[in-house]
């Protein structure tokens, strides 16, 4: 049957249910949120005479729940104004209107016997065919089915998201003997075309796949540092970025999960864990994590943990890190490894491990004892929590943001290698790792004609991982590369385009990425009908212009380099919005400075959702020159017609512009009219480039016309400038921003205006860009300018000098 969903009750408006409402609401679902009606009213309710017959006391643990959502951060919608989508409601009151509901999920308190009688009154009053599922992380998704109706376990399983589910892309899809298979293909696809998730289909076992490893590797890598007296402040740095994980590491993760939670996990792995866990004894808490927990210091929730947040005499804000020794918070330390320092000129995470499982120092001993340890617990859970090692790989990189899998992480160390070093750490493999070693296949994974392929345990040959014909991965694609230089790489997507990949550092745009451009839309140009231009980075889509060289320009004051730079930038941004062949861009997490600019400039936009867009170069002192200013002025420009005050709409711009202000959301980029309506939001993060690809095959096969150049172009010239700097000093009277800053706006204010025109009228856009140009150069030529670009390169927040 064709099934869609267009309605979600969530049941339970804690934590996890608030935040699942939410994001059911940011891809436009109606949601009803319900918890549970107070046994009374609380003290203000009785001031105010309510009793617990007035809606807002039967209805004030899930207000109060889905408000505090709503201020949490970071943000679980991506527009406030989502917030409509979501009606609360209560279970006595309002859970018999499930029966109008597409999909009813239960996100109650982790207790089996309250789930079940909520599921006997569900089960009565949803209609035939409605979906059930529970997002349970603990209890087994089977026991929770006992005793319902044959329809009711026919539509049931597990649908477990990871917390904040906004923002984790992992959906693990737990069935049950009696789930229709028919269920579970709904859910795996529409959890990955329209949630945006890595949808992976898990076994009815303790932890499922991701809890199972990944709290395993966390209470073990706790238990080798305390073991090895390192401290939190080291094992963070050495568990952070250095290996493709998050910048939390091990102990900022735990703070911000909750060690309750972790605790909690634990607790059930170790109690239901299977007769069959060789490593069962692994989830007893080491002795510092249980010292905590009885101390109730928590995290975050509780103000400390393993870290401590506190101001000091001076009133500014400090990071405290535990003493495992004393319990005593002590100053956050400078952490410094020679086996660190040794790799900080490898920028391929992937040719990273093997320098750091060499290491001599306490960081290679501890990267080998660590590894070892989790590699050898995630052989033996084949085929017990999964039958193939993707779906391992894949829980566990979405589920904690790690760029790598485990398997994938072993095939970087190089499958022998490690091997050596388990057995010398008594970590054995299971023995389908030496089987498969025995019949001559050295690596987990293969890429065969652009497909990644997995090494099939029970076959003992590789297969195809599912699903990839809906992707582009361009780390398949080495066969593809066309050209390249030290910062870009272009490859041939098939069908006629051309994609445009980004290798410098954070993706800044530096002379060889301004190369590849202009190379990559020459190729389009003359071989192919279109381009994309994305990447996979998990850092930036482009964190803009490369900073270090201007500023070194800017200090010996080569004011002629400068402007040729910028004149170029310019250029190649004009180029792509004027080329005789689609330019699409791909954008994910930062799109700053220069990378917003050239999305202002592309033919059409495909943005993943969570995409942060601004123009931010007010902060290190100067002003967009990379067409940034000119192109606010010319949409603004655009939007006159619409019948709102223009002086408004510019205002708006301005502002935005002015404040460094970047947007919380590829949504939001769209109220800051960074992103127009011709434009396209993609959920899942892993489709951005297959997705950007049919973009510019669409626009090549509806009849791309080069576009000619704007020359009609509003500006309000003396009129609208003597506003806005009216305005800039009265704030600078006011002591809101500096001296400085009222000179960088004032420029800012000149160039959006149009310059010293008498009146408004019409301009061409190499007009504006000149008058951009000119504007950076003047303000690159001022010392507090360099100051504040120094402060950033420096590693530091920029001076409001």
């Amino acid at each position: 049957m064709n099934r869609s969903i267009r309605k979600v009750a969530v049941l339970g408006s804690g934590i996890m249910g608030s935040r699942i409402a939410c994001h059911f609401a940011n891809i436009g679902v109606e949601v009803l949120l319900l918890d549970i009606v107070p046994k009374e009213p609380n003290e203000a309710e009785k001031a105010k005479g309510l009793t617990t017959e007035h809606p807002a006391v039967r209805n004030r643990i899930v207000t109060e729940s889905f408000q505090q959502t709503l201020k949490a951060t970071p943000a679980s919608l991506y527009s406030p104004s989502f917030a409509s989508r979501v009606k609360l409601g209560n279970f006595d009151d309002n859970l018999a209107d499930i029966k109008n509901y597409d999909w009813v999920i239960e996100v109650v308190v982790e207790r089996l016997d309250i789930k079940k009688s909520l599921y006997e009154k569900v089960d009565v009053l949803r209609k035939p065919g409605t979906l059930i599922t529970s997002n349970t992380s603990g209890i087994p998704i089977h026991l929770m089915a006992e005793g319902r109706s044959e329809d009711f376990k026919k539509h049931f399983c597990g649908t477990h998201f990871f917390n904040p589910p906004r923002y984790l892309r992992l959906l693990e899809i737990i069935p049950t003997k009696e789930t229709d298979p028919g269920i579970i293909d709904f859910l795996m696809h529409y959890g990955d075309l329209f949630l945006g998730k890595t949808t992976v289909l898990c076994k009815d076992t303790p932890g499922f796949i991701a809890n199972r490893l990944g709290i395993y590797a966390l209470i073990q890598t706790i238990r080798v540092a305390a073991e090895m007296n390192l401290s939190v402040d080291q094992v963070d740095k050495l568990t952070g970025p250095v290996v493709g994980r998050p910048k939390s590491g091990t102990f900022r993760l735990s703070d911000v999960v909750g060690l309750d939670t972790t605790v909690h996990v634990a607790n059930n792995l170790y109690a239901s864990g299977e007769g069959n866990d060789e490593s069962r004894d692994a989830f007893v808490l080491p002795a510092i994590m249980q010292k905590l927990y009885d101390n109730k210091w928590l995290g975050d929730k509780t103000g400390q943990g393993f870290y401590k947040k506190m101001k000091d005499e001076k009133g500014k804000s400090v990071i405290l890190a535990l003493d495992f020794d004393t319990l005593d918070y002590k100053p956050s330390e400078k952490v410094k490894f020679d086996t660190l320092e040794t790799t900080k000129a490898i920028g391929d995470v992937t040719k990273r491990f093997g320098v750091l499982l060499a290491g001599k120092d306490k960081a290679g001993e501890f990267y080998r004892r660590t590894f070892a340890d989790i590699f050898k617990y995630a052989t033996y859970r084949v085929p017990g929590i999964s039958d193939e090692i993707f779906r391992i790989d894949q829980a566990i990189s979405a589920g904690f943001g790690w760029q790598l899998g485990l398997f994938e992480t072993w095939d970087a160390i190089g499958l022998k290698n490690m091997l050596t070093i388990m057995e010398s750490l008594d970590q054995k493999p299971a023995a389908w790792v030496y089987e498969m070693l025995e019949a001559g296949n050295e690596s987990f994974y293969r890429i065969e004609a652009g497909k990644k392929l997995y090494y099939d345990i029970p076959s003992r040959s590789y297969k195809k991982i599912p699903g990839q014909d809906a992707f582009v991965i361009l780390s398949n694609l080495s066969e593809g590369i066309v050209w390249k230089n030290a910062g870009a790489n272009l490859y041939d997507l098939g069908d006629g385009i051309l994609n445009l990949e980004f290798r410098s550092k954070m993706n800044t745009m530096g002379s060889e990425v301004i190369e590849g451009i202009q190379k990559g839309i020459s190729l389009a140009e003359r071989d192919f009908r279109g381009i994309v231009i994305g990447n996979e980075s998990s850092e930036a889509f482009s964190a803009g212009a490369n900073l270090a060289m201007l500023f070194m320009f800017a200090i010996e004051q080569e004011f002629d380099e400068i402007n040729m730079v910028i004149a170029q930038f310019q250029q190649t941004m004009m180029r792509a919005r004027y080329s005789s062949i689609p330019v699409v861009t791909a954008p994910h997490t930062l799109a700053l400075g220069g990378g917003c600019e050239l999305n202002l400039h592309a033919d059409k936009v495909v943005a993943h959702a969570e995409t942060y867009m601004g123009l931010v170069e007010f902060g290190v002192g100067i002003i967009p020159a990379g067409g940034g200013t000119k192109e606010m002025a010319l949409r603004c420009s655009d939007m006159y017609q619409a019948g709102d005050p223009e002086l408004n709409i510019l205002q708006t711009a301005f502002m935005n512009i002015a404040q460094a202000k970047v947007s919380t959301s590829a949504r939001d980029a769209y109220e800051m009219n960074y992103l127009q309506d011709k434009d396209q939001i993609v959920l899942n993060r892993s489709r951005l480039i297959a997705e950007a690809k049919q973009a510019a095959i669409e626009l090549a096969e509806n009849g791309y016309t080069q576009p000619k150049q704007r020359s009609d172009i509003k500006v309000q010239g003396k009129a609208g400038m003597a506003l806005f700097m009216a305005g800039i000093a009265q704030m600078q009277m006011a002591n809101y921003i500096t001296e400085h800053d009222a000179k960088i706006a004032n420029k800012l204010a000149y160039v959006i205006n149009g310059g010293d025109l008498s009146y408004p009228q019409q301009v061409t856009e190499q007009y504006l860009l000149d008058l951009e140009r000119e504007a950076f150069l003047s303000l690159c030529g001022e010392r507090k300018t360099l100051e504040r670009m120094q402060g950033l390169l420096n590693g530091g927040k920029p001076p409001r000098n």
